[in-house]
This record gives C-alpha cells, structure tokens and sequence, in this order.
C-alpha cells in the first residue's frame, strides 16, 4: 500500500541483465499465480483501488480499458494475478514494456488484508523470470516513488538498482527514513 506520510518522488529502477540468479518463488499453502483471463479486469481494479492507486475502481477501469484493453493477447501471456485458497484474485503485477520497447514491470498490488505474505516478492520474482525470457539480455525496469518504499525494498532484494540523477540523495534519504 502507498504510503503518502513520506514526500513523493517518482523514480526509476532498473535490474542489469548480468544480475545474480532469482530466488525460487515460495507461496503460502493454498495460494497460486495465475494468468490474466477475460475478465479479470475487474479484480486488477479492485487490486489497485485497494492499495491506492486510484481513487475509485472507475478511474482504475478507465487506465485499464486505456493501456491494457488493445492488448489482449499479450495480457494472457503478461499479466498475473495471485489467488488465495477461495479462488479470489488478491494481488497482481505484469510484465509489460515501455514505450520504447523496453522490459517493464508494471502495477504491483497485494490487497491489504493479504500483505506480508510473500506474495509481492512471488509475482516480483516470476514477472522478472518472464520478462529475461521475453528480453534476454536486456536490463529490466520498472517505475516507481517514495511512497512505494516497501515495494523498493523488496526490488533492491532483487538486485534492482536506483537509477542515480539529481534526486537520488533525496529519494535515498526518504527510503532510509521510511524504514
């Protein structure tokens, strides 16, 4: 969940092609990652909503119908989804590009009820295992802010790095105090 009682710096990270081996993906019993279905737009709105990404699940739909709808058959290939042991789709994170055709991880969200179970790190780990494959040899990279700085610490555990420009000192300064 964003966390807005810090200042807000937008960033970028980055993970270098050459970066040391990912961790296996371990889940709690019961949970699954699954692919994005006809459908599941909803549940990425309500994913998204709920750690405040959006104000209302419509402006959520709205980004959605804007920057992923065209995309179908790439968001069944990209897009995953985590479900808890009732079948219900509780977090979400895809693996998608810039527009200059980059790699890119892209919307990491755990409702909050299902937090601090390793399922951040789970989709963070298989959308960097998708995106290698799809982009062999190519650095990986995602855009994030300070109001993220759990989702920063877990990607620095993946060995992504802060892009440094002239607000690196400050952003580092933020995420120190943060934690």
């Amino acid at each position: 969940m964003l966390d807005k009682s810090v200042p807000f710096i937008p960033f970028t990270m980055f993970r270098p092609s050459n970066a040391p081996s990912l961790p296996e993906i371990q889940l709690p019993e019961g949970y699954q990652i699954v692919f994005y279905q006809l459908g599941d737009e909803k549940d990425w709105c309500r994913i998204e909503t709920a750690v405040l990404e959006f104000d209302t699940e419509k402006d959520a739909a709205d980004y959605f119908k804007k920057s992923f709808t065209p995309f179908q058959n790439e968001l069944k290939k990209r897009m995953l989804f985590v479900e808890n042991p009732l079948g219900e789709k509780v977090a979400t994170f895809t693996a998608w590009w810039t527009k200059d055709d980059y790699p890119r991880l892209h919307w990491l969200g755990v409702i909050p009820e299902e937090q601090r179970k390793g399922l951040a790190k789970a989709l963070a780990i298989r959308v960097t295992q998708i995106l290698h494959e799809n982009y062999p040899d190519q650095d990986l990279y995602l855009n994030t802010q300070t109001w993220s700085h759990h989702a920063v610490k877990l990607y620095k555990n993946l060995n992504y790095q802060i892009f440094q420009d002239q607000n690196y000192q400050k952003i580092l300064d933020i995420l120190t105090i943060a934690e």
